[in-house]
């Protein structure tokens, strides 16, 4: 049987180097959008709503 690992020991010896920046990238950026939708909904952990200007 093929595996998909099998086609990239390259890759897999980078991650092992110097940490997964793929993985890393997603995880910024799934904070980022989490944090974007707090604030546009209002609704921030923590801090009273802004007036609006």
């Amino acid at each position: 049987m093929h595996n998909e690992s099998d086609d990239l020991p390259i890759y897999e010896n980078l991650v092992r180097e110097r940490g997964d920046a793929v993985a890393e990238a997603r995880i910024a950026a799934e904070r980022t959008q989490h944090q974007a939708a707090e604030l546009l909904t209002g609704q921030e952990a923590g801090r009273p709503d802004r007036p609006a200007r």
